[in-house]
């Protein structure tokens, strides 16, 4: 058995910041324990090698459950090397929009508003490097000059505010090294501080409880010890699984796979979040030139005139056929891809066990297009519509040949809902599955100090404490969130 004063489960985006933050001071011992390991090979510092880790052995690839209204084709991407999906994706990088913490204030998260966040985003900001990407392509250019004449002008991501438009995404890159939080956070290894020890290669199976307090967890080289706190920073699918795996949870689902509950806590595993994702293909009519990692352009709109974005394309240099090839859709070698999401979907979907053995994959179903008002669904097909208007303005138009999928003859909202919601994917960005909140709220897991409800000495700092989803790609949020663990722990 191995001791420390606090342990920390997971290296990934909030993890790696947090590890960093609380072992500069010098004043306490910690452990970042990942599951994978390290992240020092090249196809993990290159970003133009992004989509090779997809499905390689450095990814979790979870599957989903069937989806009554969506695709159960789609993987979920986690990865399972130091940095997380830092280390894993595709770079975008926003600071979270001060409307969505506002929206996390008003579901509870007190302390959590922009004017507190801010300077945890800031020491984000000031930590992890940026560049734009693709400042120089005639495509982009011609995307952006489309995006305008469709009513959506040119603006920059590079200022705190997110309004309807276009622009050029920022990248945590560095010419064409990824940023990741380890990288940005913990590199160079073996210069780290003699307070900070990395356990590679050492998956978590239990988080060891004590009379109503976390003590330490257990891996398969034995129980290291926490002599003050655990702080699970294992993403949206794990810190619930683990939670779940350790006792505490929905005692009615515990008790159905043979775990004897410790605490009750329903929301552990609900309330599963995600940014679906739908696409509108078109092949070039001249040849493209590679960019960096050949997404460039972010879109936000307000499709519901509620005067803030509640849809985000991503557009790409490239055709996008991961689910649209196996329907039948027709693919090309050069063309331009648009992937409409919903901002903020309303479908909440579910984490949960299948087992009590901490290695069998967790149950995992995203219920998407599932709200009960049909918002999620309105809103892809606006994407849909969307992305054709803008195709068709010039000077996007000469660039393009013909549209792949749908197909332009496919028009009625009705058909382009079936078409979005069967090819569907996702940007990777499950939330929401430990949610903070009211301590009285019986939907919380964590208070604004991501402690867990009924346990001492535990928290909880990733991408499943967020009460809703974020507008933009949550990275940098992440990060943000490990900045504050520090400052919370510190405290």
């Amino acid at each position: 058995m191995r001791s420390f004063d606090v342990v920390i489960v997971g290296g990934g985006s909030a993890g790696a910041a947090l590890a960093a933050r609380l072992a500069a001071p010098g004043d306490r011992s910690v452990a970042l324990v990942e599951a994978g390991p390290a992240d020092t090979e090249e196809r993990v510092l290159d970003v133009r090698r992004w989509w090779d880790l997809i499905g390689s052995d450095l990814d979790l690839d979870y599957g989903i459950e069937p989806q009554a209204r969506g695709n159960a084709a789609i993987r979920h991407s986690r990865a399972r090397v130091l940095g997380g999906c830092s280390s894993h994706n595709s770079c975008i990088a926003f600071p979270t929009p001060g409307p969505d913490l506002e929206r996390w204030v008003e579901q509870g998260a007190t302390g959590w508003d922009p004017a507190t966040l801010r300077p945890a985003i800031d020491r984000v900001l000031g930590t992890v490097p940026l560049q734009l990407a693709a400042p120089d392509s005639p495509l982009i250019d011609a995307v952006l000059e489309a995006c305008a004449a469709a009513g959506l002008p040119t603006v920059d991501f590079a200022t705190w505010d997110l309004t309807p438009g276009a622009g050029r995404f920022r990248l945590n890159v560095q010419g064409t090294t990824r940023q990741s939080s380890s990288v940005a956070y913990l590199h160079p290894l073996d210069e780290l501080p003699e307070n900070l020890e990395l356990l590679l290669e050492a998956p978590v199976s239990e988080i060891v409880l004590g009379q109503g307090r976390a003590v330490g967890v257990r891996t398969a080289g034995g129980v290291v010890r926490a002599e003050q706190e655990v702080v699970l920073c294992a993403g949206a699918i794990d810190s619930p699984r683990l939670l779940q795996l350790s006792g505490v949870g929905p005692a009615e689902h515990l008790r159905s796979v043979g775990i004897e509950p410790v605490v009750d806590l329903p929301g552990v595993g609900a309330h599963l979040l995600d940014h679906p994702e739908g696409v509108v293909n078109y092949a070039a009519s001249r040849p493209i030139e590679p960019t960096l990692q050949s997404w460039d352009v972010g879109v936000f709109a307000d499709s519901s005139g509620t005067g803030g974005p509640d849809l985000m394309l991503h557009v790409g240099s490239e055709v996008f056929d991961l689910h649209t090839a196996g329907h039948g859709y027709p693919t090309a070698d050069s063309g331009v891809a648009f992937t409409p999401n919903v901002a903020h979907a309303r479908s909440e979907g579910t984490v949960r066990l299948r087992s009590a053995d901490p290695g069998v994959k967790p149950s995992i179903d995203f219920a998407y297009f599932t709200d009960p008002d049909g918002y999620d669904e309105r809103v892809m097909v606006d994407g849909v519509e969307l992305a054709r208007e803008i195709a068709a303005q010039a000077p996007l138009a000469d660039w393009l040949d013909r549209e792949l999928s749908p197909g332009a003859g496919v028009t009625a909202r009705q058909e382009l809902s079936e078409y979005v919601r069967r090819t569907a994917n996702t940007v990777y960005h499950p939330a929401g599955t430990c949610r903070m909140g009211r301590p009285d709220d019986r939907r919380t897991v964590v208070d604004p100090q991501l402690r867990v409800l009924g346990i001492e000495g535990l928290r909880v700092a990733d991408a499943s404490v967020f009460p809703s989803m974020t507008t933009v790609n949550p990275n940098l949020t992440c990060m943000a969130i490990g900045e504050r663990a520090a400052e919370l722990l510190r405290a």
